[in-house]
């Protein structure tokens, strides 16, 4: 972007004067890892809000620990730098901000060995991610990664071709979204989000041990759902069919939301439109990321 700033290896510098070697392992291999933040600009407070930033970074260096990529940053640090470029950028609109931590080595092979870590951090304005209000999706033939493979809940850079893949594959045939099945068929999640079922009275979301991303927005809908709904939430596997005869289906995650499936495999969920459960669990979600409920207040870091 034309201007922007970016943070390099814990400096804020123009993004013009970072370059990336063709020969840098992350290019080559896919050795890095990342997080996806946002921040929600209030016209009403003049204020941008960076949303559960301390979470995302707390994961960020726990994948960056699996990777054996050693960053010389804390949690704060990373916040503090965050919450700096925000500003250095004058951004007053919604904001993605997208950190990577990758080796930057140039020597041939696949190794996470070498010490040459590095981190880039850049943002850029990020209204509706699907322009949408409501998804028809489908299950895709491709399958999740599983943790002993390449590990879902650590948000590494080359497990994304797995979800380009899915992705690809239903959106040429006409359909919003994927969903993955794990390898022993059940309800794993989209490419980038959670899901979430409405039934019977639980609100159900499939468990880590599915091979799922632990997402953030994950973790805020089962609080919202418990704490304001009075909801029981259920983490268990969820079958295929299970699926298709919800009473409502639901995306999570920080770029996609919360936004409601209508339709999986042309099979109409519930009435054909957003369910009354997850209309209600976005209208509060929005409600937090606005810093309009002092509860929640914490998970918001106002930036001017």
């Amino acid at each position: 972007m034309n201007n922007s700033y970016v943070v390099y290896n814990g400096k804020i510098v123009p993004e013009s004067e970072v370059s990336i070697s063709i020969r840098c392992k992350a290019f080559n291999y896919g050795l890095g890892c990342f997080e996806g933040i946002r921040a929600y600009w209030i016209e009403e407070d003049e204020q941008l809000y960076a949303f559960r930033l301390k979470e995302h970074y707390q994961r960020f260096l726990q994948s960056c620990k699996t990777l054996n990529i050693k960053l010389p940053y804390s949690v704060d640090e990373l916040c503090t730098l965050t919450v700096e470029l925000l500003k250095k950028n004058n951004f007053k609109s919604t904001t993605y901000i997208r950190p990577i931590a990758y080796k930057g080595g140039e020597d041939i092979g696949p190794t996470l060995m070498d010490e040459d870590d590095r981190l880039v951090i850049y943002c850029q304005p990020l209204g509706s991610y699907t322009g949408k209000e409501e998804l028809k999706v489908a299950i895709t033939s491709w399958k999740r990664l599983e943790d002993n493979m390449l590990p879902p809940r650590t948000k590494a850079t080359a497990a994304y071709l797995n979800s380009a893949l899915a992705s690809l594959e239903v959106k040429q045939n006409g359909y919003d979204e994927a969903i993955f099945l794990t390898s022993s068929g059940n309800i794993c999640e989209g490419p980038g989000e959670n899901l979430f079922i409405f039934k019977k009275g639980k609100l159900v979301t499939p468990p880590p041990s599915d091979n799922i991303l632990e997402g953030i927005t994950r973790d805020t809908v089962i609080e919202l759902a418990k704490n304001e709904l009075n909801l029981e939430v259920v983490e268990r596997s969820i079958t295929r069919t299970e699926l298709y005869a919800s009473d409502e289906v639901f995306f999570s995650g920080t770029a996609m939301e919360v936004t409601p499936v209508i339709e999986v495999d042309n099979r109409v969920i519930g009435d054909g439109k957003q369910g009354e459960i997850s209309k209600k669990i976005k209208e509060l979600f929005f409600e937090i990321t606005s810093s309009k409920n002092p509860k929640y207040s914490k998970y918001c870091t106002p930036v001017y």
